[in-house]
């Protein structure tokens, strides 16, 4: 009988488990069901690109900036364990002048996360790029539904200067994603006006503080919740002038917290930053007057950094985008520009749109007007590539739901033209892999007619590719010292990253020794490959295009000497 009823009992539960089971799949397929298509895309696209990232991040070199950067993070650690008298942070070159937020996190992850410290670095970046993506996709929702959001995650996704440095360009991206993050956070505050949600508000808080405690750029946010506040003032009355100065005042208190919070992430991350109330201001006026001997190209001509043309930025934002999403970019701006009688939006897209639009324009015009000081095509502007992301998305979006109520069969061709678009560009970007931050548009001709005329492997990405065809190379030649002979290397790059691959016998040498080198790597970056002669024994290339050389030079050093 106990069996009996045991047995029963038994499958008594294993009935109410399926049935309990169905009934989550149940609520599950309903919320689906709930849910635009366009959403889940987003969110399908978003999850893909996290596995791409854990899956691809060890294929990234070490940057240029890196070395300095992690030493930088070692520096403000030590700064605060020494109850601020070690002042080692304030001597290692002008690192001060920004914040040190990626570098403490990345330092704190690599205490509990048994990675290499500089690959946990590119992970850590991508993820935060993703964030950033996401930030972008949901302004975009905000604005102009869940097709814009898609559209902008494609955009933004498949643009290689993004892509390309999300993985180790440790500073500009998590600075260009914390500013996506606080404009989303203000648009949606914005809304609530006078009196915004305090979610929204602390969540506005945190970002501009992170935003700050990498660059002093970030700053510009408070100049942007100054215009979110002026174009949400209620319309003007006569007589009523009170009203719309009670609404401005009781809008600014309530961001009151978000500026303390802001305040006091940016001053643990940037010393600097703490020691007068004015050094976040004198760090961004800095900027406008670094005069570096650095010098980049446009069009084939060389400039010094603090000679750079006024359309130097613009001209690299336009040639590094797809096609497609600067088109939909200048859509997005007519739209704002044209009148709502004729074709414009109007309302309170049209506000919310401009704040994007001035978020994307006002940096760059800025750098324009003062002519500043610019270098390595827009890598120093890659906070406006959200913005204009979201323009992109909306700028796809409004021109899908004209058509489909214009007519169905153009609408299909529409689609067509724009998934064959961004699959061709998808496709480049797998060719150019790792190195997808090399993307050039077609107007100059792609990576093919950028070469030897723009700024290529700034980065110096290609240090692993090189190293190991020279290991390649000298493992085929010389088998019997290839790893224990000692051999002089001229690198066109900087030293921590070669010695992260390259055999203990290849021995980094200094520039004022380089005519004593055995081999020679460098990137066609600013014709470095040209600097030293010798026979070509590899070459890194894509797409049909060199960007970097190896050269044994042993037989032009013996004949020099």
């Amino acid at each position: 009988m106990t069996d009996t009823v045991s047995g029963g009992l038994e499958i008594s539960g294993r009935d109410l488990a399926g049935a309990g089971f169905r009934a989550r799949l149940k609520r599950f397929a309903h919320w689906l069901s709930q849910r635009d298509v366009f959403d889940l895309a987003s969110c399908a696209a978003l999850a893909a690109l996290v596995v791409t990232a854990v899956w691809t991040f060890q294929d990234f070199a070490i940057s240029n900036d890196e070395g300095v950067q992690h030493r930088y993070g070692e520096l403000i650690i030590a700064y605060y364990k020494s109850g601020f008298t070690d002042l080692s942070l304030f001597k290692l070159d002008n690192l001060y002048l920004y914040g040190g937020l990626f570098d403490i996190l990345s330092l704190g992850l690599s205490y509990i996360i048994p990675v290499d410290q500089y690959e946990l670095r590119h992970l850590l970046c991508a993820l935060i790029g993703i964030g950033g993506i996401a930030a972008a996709a949901g302004t975009a929702r905000l604005i102009a539904g869940p097709r814009a959001a898609f559209f902008a995650i494609v955009a933004l996704a498949l643009c290689g200067s993004w892509y390309g440095a999300m993985y180790n360009h440790t500073k500009g991206i998590p600075f260009a994603a914390f500013m996506a993050g606080a404009i989303f956070f203000l648009v949606r505050a914005s809304r609530s006006l006078p009196t915004p949600r305090m979610r929204d508000v602390i969540g506005f808080g945190i970002m501009t503080g992170a935003a700050l405690g990498i660059r002093s750029l970030g700053l510009l946010l408070v100049g942007y919740l100054g215009i979110a506040i002026l174009i949400s003032l209620p319309r003007p009355v006569i007589g009523h002038w009170r009203e719309r100065a009670r609404f401005a005042l009781r809008s600014m208190l309530w961001f009151l917290p978000a500026l303390v919070i802001a305040y006091l992430i940016m001053i643990v991350a940037w010393p600097w930053a703490a020691l007068s109330p004015l050094n976040p201001v004198r760090g961004l006026l800095s900027f406008g007057e670094f005069h570096y001997h650095i010098r980049t190209i446009l069009f084939g001509q060389v400039y010094e950094m603090a000679d750079v043309p006024r359309a130097y930025v613009p001209t690299y934002i336009a040639i590094r985008l797809p096609l497609l999403t600067l088109g939909a970019t200048l859509l997005s701006l007519a739209l704002i520009a044209l009148p709502a009688r004729i074709g414009g939006i109007g309302g309170l897209q049209r506000r919310e749109l401009g704040l994007i639009a001035f978020a994307a324009i006002f940096p760059v015009a800025c750098q324009v007007v003062v002519e500043g000081p610019a270098f390595d095509g827009c890598r120093h502007f890659l906070f406006v590539f959200p913005p204009i992301a979201i323009l992109a998305g909306v700028g796809l979006s409004t021109s899908i739901g004209a058509l489909a109520r214009f007519h169905r069969s153009t609408l299909v061709v529409w689609l067509a033209v724009v998934a064959t678009c961004y699959t061709w560009t998808a496709g480049k970007l797998y060719h150019l892999h790792p190195y997808e931050y090399l993307y050039y548009n077609q107007l100059v001709g792609g990576l093919e007619g950028a070469s030897r005329r723009f700024v290529t492997d700034y980065w110096v990405n290609i240090m692993p590719e090189a190293v190991e065809e020279l290991h390649e190379f000298l493992d085929r030649t010389e088998p019997a010292t290839a790893q224990t002979k000692p051999y002089r290397v001229a690198v066109c790059g900087e030293r921590v990253s070669y010695e992260e691959y390259a055999r203990p016998n290849l021995q980094w040498i200094k520039m004022y020794d380089w005519r004593l080198a055995d081999f020679y790597i460098a990137p066609t970056h600013m014709n470095c490959d040209r600097i030293l002669a010798g026979k070509v024994v590899a070459k890194i290339e894509r797409m049909g295009v060199t960007i970097g050389v190896v050269k044994d030079r042993r037989r032009i050093r013996e004949q020099e000497e």
